[in-house]
């Protein structure tokens, strides 16, 4: 059984589906609410060929984002082709953005599997199609804790209201989200952001996958969250596909993927500050780390690209 501090905020592959979502955390209607849990949300589908989803008009701006597939995406009487990809691990892909206020139907002629992140929201911005060619990639950190970054949602990337919304794929046996870093408070050098972690993973290239009368393969990883002030928090989280981890506050991190797994996360971040910008404090017991970087190459299996 799950820590009590962990309960809230670890929520397992198929725990808040309902009807055409498998995945339904924290939008404006959903059927799981999580008690302070405020400003993000996410969804996940998948979607059979021929076949479609519906989301009605919200005070909350949205990205949608394959995951496997391509998609037709309707708002508000326009429609977009989404370019995607095989899977998460097959590099960018393209996402649109609509923001409050909108219908949006999301469809696709062969099926797949689709995403959407959202953040409640007040401002009106356009919608955007954002193709995968304009994506931009960042290969982050060096040797261990190498990984790769695709920032679509960032401020830098996307004009929208609150929402930050990027994905990072992280090869196996490296460590991500690394250092412990928090965004928990309104400060001169930090903003506060909660956060979604949505996970998949994947078996790495070249090792071998055992048959199912072993068993199959566990495809897992893990997540750390823990305090950084008196608010109680204490997670460290077995991973799979399909699984969320929601950070409200405190440091978090490493997310660590072990030899022979690759790990895919998505973050959805937003908070109540003026400022729409990731400005993070590392954990001053473990910052030290960026600076042994310098001297290390970004580990070669990067970038991934299918």
């Amino acid at each position: 059984m799950p820590h009590a501090q962990t309960r809230p905020w670890f929520h397992p592959a198929g725990s808040t589906g309902h009807g055409p979502w498998a995945l339904d955390l924290g939008t404006a209607d959903s059927v799981v609410q999580v008690p302070g849990w405020e400003h993000t949300g996410i969804r996940s589908a998948e979607i059979a060929p021929g076949g479609h989803v519906h989301l009605g008009a919200q005070n909350e701006e949205r990205l949608v984002l394959p995951l496997s597939g391509s998609f037709d995406v309707q708002v508000e009487g326009a429609r977009f082709e989404l370019e995607g990809r095989a899977s998460v691990f097959h590099g960018p892909t393209d996402v649109l953005y609509a923001g409050i206020g909108t219908e949006v139907r999301i469809g696709s002629a062969d099926g797949g599997r689709v995403a959407v992140a959202s953040a409640t929201a007040t401002v009106e911005y356009p919608v955007r199609h954002v193709g995968k060619a304009e994506v931009p990639v960042e290969l982050r950190g060096a040797g261990a804790a190498s990984r790769q970054v695709h920032n679509f949602g960032t401020p830098a990337a996307l004009d929208a209201d609150r929402f930050i919304v990027c994905e990072v794929l992280t090869p196996a046996g490296n460590w991500s989200s690394y250092p412990p870093h928090k965004h928990d408070e309104e400060t001169d050098g930090e903003t506060a952001l909660e956060e979604i972690y949505y996970f998949e993973m994947q078996s790495a290239e070249g090792m071998p996958v055992p048959p199912p009368e072993e068993g199959g393969p566990d495809l897992m990883g893990y997540q750390r969250v823990y305090a950084s002030d008196d608010r109680e928090i204490d997670v460290t989280a077995e991973v799979r596909t399909g699984d969320v981890v929601l950070v409200p506050y405190g440091w978090h991190g490493p997310a660590m993927t072990p030899p022979g797994h690759d790990m895919y996360y998505l973050n959805v971040m937003a908070g109540p500050g003026p400022l729409r910008a990731w400005l993070i404090s590392d954990d001053p017991h473990h910052g030290w780390i960026r600076r042994t970087w310098e001297g290390q190459e970004i580990d070669p299996r990067l970038p991934f690209d299918g």
